[in-house]
């Protein structure tokens, strides 16, 4: 059984830089089912590695666990610490999903940003990942293929 020390410790300060050793991960009780699990972060905020300006975003993470699953406060804490780190949203995206798959060995997992514009442009970048030698490999080539082939109006960003 793993440890959880976040869940419940009111104590528990927000980290102010990039952390990505706070996440913590349970086991999966079910990991001879493919389900989905989604995560929504509409808070996210990173800074710019330019101009040091804030960038904001509705993160989306979707993943098909294996054998670990990632604490939901953990990775609430996680995404916080992005708060005073400076990368581009890309990065940001790939940096998040690369993490999460380091720490949970995902079958499938898909990371979608989608940034409020500035100057006048959104960016929103999607990254995704199926186990290697698993039909999830072919599920990511094809969700990959086909991303986003019918946005939504964007009436408000």
């Amino acid at each position: 059984m793993n440890k959880i020390t976040l869940l419940g410790d009111q104590s528990v300060r927000y980290p102010t830089t990039y952390c990505p050793e706070i996440l913590e991960t349970f086991d999966n009780k079910h990991p001879n089912n493919d389900y989905f699990v989604k995560f929504n972060c509409p808070e996210f905020t990173s800074l710019c590695p330019i101009t040091g300006q804030p960038d904001f975003a509705t993160i989306y993470i979707s993943y098909v666990p294996n054998i670990k699953m990632v604490e939901s406060k953990s990775l609430k804490l996680y995404l916080f610490s992005f708060r005073n780190h400076g990368d581009y949203h890309e990065d940001c995206i790939n940096i998040i999903m690369k993490d999460l798959i380091k720490l949970m060995d995902p079958k499938y997992i898909e990371v979608w940003g989608k940034f409020t514009p500035r100057g006048g442009i959104s960016i929103d970048p999607y990254a995704n990942y199926g186990k290697s030698g698993t039909h999830w490999q072919q599920v990511a080539a094809n969700r990959l293929a086909n991303h986003d082939m019918y946005p939504e109006k964007v009436d408000n960003r």
